[in-house]
């Protein structure tokens, strides 16, 4: 609609046709903000996102399809054909990325601010339909030779995959040719699906109002399963106190008292082994005054044994 703004307008009285339109006589341009960098050779345009690119700045994710006010100038030319470049500034950051056209390749290319997201593939891997590239379309246009050579290879891919799809018409003939049967059993499964959705809806509704949340419920994962089965057994555990580690510490707490109290009592019974040992030998052993006087006892009587013996010889 800004293009209609300089149309069905009023004209002043002191319009001059001669100065060559409205807008030049108001000293405005038709395209009003977007050509308000022309005179630099930059015009402003919505550009959209051709595919999805990281943005540099903030690490986001751009989708394809997002649109922009972009910045588009010409730089350059590939034989007759134009090369644009366009600046455009993140819609969740500061940062700016460009990104320019590549015709001889028929894409985009970023030149700074982004990366791509590399997301693409090989047609060949995965058996799917590939188009000709155009060096040859063009071959097949001009060389009749390579036309039919190119014909006969088709024809050969062709055989080669007639028998698959034989077999894949077949088994769709076989699947849907009895459309009442079919179409019971696909109602009976979906009726089952529902009933499940139903019963799950139920349970999740009841455990919200229970817990008193207002939030969508995920479905179970295997791994939220077993996660939820180790905090229950570690909550059972501490509730009836069997820690495995507590239990060891104190293992080890009572084999040390153990130890402990049977080396104190080997130490008081050595010891009042030996304060026996030293009683005993203080009994058994004389007095030193007590010595000498047996000594000097038996000196004397043999003394007088020897006298009395050299009398009577006399």
């Amino acid at each position: 609609m800004g293009e209609r703004k300089g149309t069905n307008l009023y004209y002043p009285p002191d319009y001059d046709p001669r100065v060559g339109g409205l807008n030049k006589f108001l000293g405005t341009h038709a395209l009003r903000e977007r050509a308000r960098k022309l005179h630099m050779g930059i015009l402003i345009v919505r550009f959209e996102m051709p595919y999805n690119i990281w943005c540099d700045g903030c690490g986001n994710h751009i989708g394809m399809g997002v649109r922009y006010n972009a910045e588009k100038k010409k730089i350059g030319m590939y034989y007759s054909t134009p090369l644009y470049q366009f600046r455009m500034k993140c819609h969740l950051c500061e940062n700016h990325f460009e990104i320019k056209t590549d015709p001889a390749n028929l894409d985009y290319v970023i030149v700074s601010g982004a990366r791509r997201q590399e997301n693409r593939w090989d047609p060949k891997e995965n058996e799917q339909v590939i188009p000709e590239t155009k060096e040859v379309s063009c071959r097949l246009y001009d060389d009749a030779m390579y036309k039919l050579e190119h014909g006969v290879e088709d024809k050969k891919v062709a055989k080669l995959r007639e028998s698959s799809l034989e077999s894949a018409i077949a088994l769709n003939n076989a699947t849907w040719k009895d459309d009442y049967t079919s179409n019971s059993v696909l109602r009976s499964a979906f009726r089952t699906q529902k009933k499940e959705l139903q019963k799950k809806q139920g349970l999740d509704s009841v455990l919200l109002k229970k817990n008193g949340l207002n939030i969508d419920l995920v479905n179970e994962h295997e791994d939220d399963i077993k996660l939820a089965k180790l905090l229950m057994h570690k909550r059972d555990m501490k509730k009836n106190g069997h820690n495995p580690l507590k239990r060891l510490i104190t293992i080890v707490r009572s084999r040390d008292r153990l130890k402990g109290s049977s080396h104190s009592v080997s130490s008081n019974i050595s010891r009042n082994q030996t304060d026996q040992t030293r009683t005993l030998c203080k009994l058994t052993q004389p007095e030193p005054s007590t010595s000498k006087m047996v000594s000097s006892t038996l000196n004397t009587s043999l003394v007088t044994y020897d006298s009395s013996d050299t009398d009577n010889d006399l």
